[in-house]
């Protein structure tokens, strides 16, 4: 045996060496036959892998060692994703995640972040991480590191969900996320998330820039959720460090809008904040910029104080209102108007009654019929009637007494307007006593002169307890005085005759009506009609249908109103 071993070593060696001196080819090309180490061919030496990391160092790449044998379920979802674990990386960038320190990887990504090389950043924080330092310890990245990490997953197209499942990864490095962290969620498309995070950001103390908070605005404002963003603004105005953040001026105008169609006061009032911090940094700019809010936006926000009786809201809009003017021009009446309505709601009467007399100075003296109208309290001025009297006498004669008192002040104010309110607050509440007796007021302890709107409200107290003759009266006394009757007058004295069921009575004064110029509404006609039909006087009928069509109003049907009026009713039980 010894000597076949002989034989064979001297074989392999005269193999060896014809080889080497001959084109001699062997028949086997196996290595590992031969039992001699053999030198490498120059030039084609590979990089040494490095090793894994020690798993008794508890790095976050094992999900389980002899530290911890029990799974840790926050890295299910590894930070090195399966498809990267599958593939060798390139060389450069091997080399790099060995060599390079926290400070050296800061450096890098910021010259690759100038230039674009996202994936090249995802890639060696993905290796850099897995690696050891130069005690042997797995690489450990900060929040700024991550910070990068997180930026290159979203400018390379990562959904929102990993991003979430990103940040939710940094507990594993024992890191918190900070400001930026949160302004990289906040681009996602999982809007509750990323106002969660935000959150969570703002009640951590962070500062929001600028951008990331025209962010939220136009992410909010464009997926309807104003919850939402009058959350984020009230948190930022909590904070000294986030209070001063406003949207650009295009934005502040978008949110009013928004909220405005919304009804949503807050919001508005938010908004009208923004404007007021831009107009006051335009008049501090040299030079100056003056900027000045929309008029017609400003009458919706104070619209939208009197529906939702918000007295901050009527503050803001008039204080703006005025200050966009700049005192070059008086507010529109319908700014006017709004404001008193909304005084109103509020049941706030001495500052309703107090931009009346303001109104009045402004407007008062204008005679033109299309003006006339602004101090009609059956239309203009209806809301402060029914302010005044929303607790019945007990308001009327309050509101009365209060305008007395005026007029007795220095300087006097003396208002028709004013007392106009309070008579047809008294036909309201069919109390006619205190309606004519306060029409008499309006010369004996005024001084003034009734017009044609206190006429009509006295004749809507007469006409509302059936007291057709004596508004008949009144409509006489006001021609003979030489005050021309409006539309108003001649449908309250139709109003009248109807309540006594007569029909015919009514469409005389419709006849006189159109002598005069004025066009029958609607709903005079639907009023005569139904009175017609319920008198059965097709006659009648039949002209009211002439003067629909000849002034092209369509009356429709009522066929539910005549259900309701042919019910038969009975007092009897129902058989059980």
């Amino acid at each position: 045996m010894a000597s076949q071993m002989v034989i064979l070593c001297r074989t392999r060696t005269l193999i060896r060496t014809l080889k080497q001196n001959s084109g001699f080819r062997t028949i086997t090309t196996f290595p590992s036959l031969s039992q001699e180490p053999q030198l490498a061919e120059p030039g084609t030496a590979n990089p040494a892998t490095p090793l894994p990391p020690n798993p008794a160092s508890g790095s976050p790449l094992y999900n389980e060692n002899w530290r911890s044998p029990i799974a840790n379920p926050s890295m299910t979802q590894s930070v090195i994703p399966l498809d990267f674990l599958r593939q060798s990386p390139t060389s450069r960038v091997h080399s790099l995640a060995q060599t390079l320190d926290a400070k050296g990887l800061m450096d890098m990504f910021a010259d690759w972040t100038a230039s674009q090389n996202w994936s090249d950043v995802k890639q060696l924080f993905e290796f850099w991480v897995r690696s050891l330092d130069k005690s042997g310890k797995p690489n450990k990245p900060d929040v700024r590191l991550f910070n990068y990490y997180l930026t290159a997953n979203l400018m390379i197209g990562a959904s929102a969900g990993e991003l979430l499942d990103l940040v939710a990864q940094m507990d594993d490095y024992a890191i918190k996320p900070n400001t930026a962290s949160f302004n990289l969620v906040l681009k996602s498309d999982r809007i509750d998330e990323a106002f969660k995070y935000t959150d969570l950001a703002l009640k951590s103390g962070y500062t929001l820039s600028v951008k990331v908070f025209t962010d939220c605005v136009r992410v909010c404002v464009n997926k309807g959720r104003l919850d939402a963003l009058l959350m984020i603004i009230d948190r930022c105005k909590s904070m000294d460090q986030n209070k001063a953040l406003c949207p650009p001026w295009v934005w502040c105008n978008f949110i009013a809008d928004v909220a405005l169609q919304e009804d949503n006061s807050k919001l508005v009032y938010h908004s009208l904040e923004f404007m007021a911090k831009w107009i006051a940094r335009g008049e501090q700019a040299r030079p100056p910029v003056w900027l000045s809010v929309d008029e017609g936006l400003l009458v919706s926000a104070l619209g939208t104080a009197a529906r939702t009786y918000d007295s901050d809201l009527l503050d803001a809009s008039w204080a703006i209102l005025r200050r966009s003017l700049r005192q070059k021009k008086a507010p529109n009446p319908e700014a006017y108007l709004t404001k008193i309505h909304a005084l109103a709601s509020l049941g706030n009467l001495r500052r309703a009654f107090s931009t009346l007399q303001e109104y009045e100075t402004v407007y008062g003296n204008s005679q033109t019929e299309v003006e006339e109208e602004l101090f009609s309290p059956f239309t203009s001025l209806y809301p402060l009637v029914v302010a005044c009297s929303k607790k019945g006498f007990e308001t009327l004669d309050s509101v009365y007494f209060q305008l007395e008192n005026l007029s007795r002040a220095d300087p006097p104010y003396k208002s028709v307007a004013a007392l106009n309110c309070i008579i047809l607050g008294c036909a309201n509440i069919w109390d006619l006593d205190r309606a004519y007796q306060t029409f008499e007021a309006i010369g004996s302890s005024f001084g003034l002169n009734p017009d044609i709107h206190s006429y009509n409200a006295l004749m809507k107290a007469f006409g509302k307890l059936k007291k057709t003759f004596e508004a008949t009266k009144v409509f006489d006394h006001m021609l003979s005085l030489g005050i021309k009757p409006n539309a108003t007058s001649y449908a309250l004295l139709v109003d009248a005759h109807l309540i006594n069921r007569d029909q015919k009575a009514a469409l005389s004064v419709l006849d006189d009506m159109v002598n005069a110029g004025f066009e029958p509404s609607k709903e005079t006609l639907r009023k005569v009609r139904r009175r017609c039909i319920r008198e059965m006087d097709y006659e009648s009928n039949d002209r009211v249908q002439s003067l629909a069509v000849k002034h092209k109003v369509r009356m429709g049907n009522e066929n539910r109103r005549e259900m309701l009026f042919n019910l038969q009713y009975s007092t009897e039980y129902a058989a059980s």
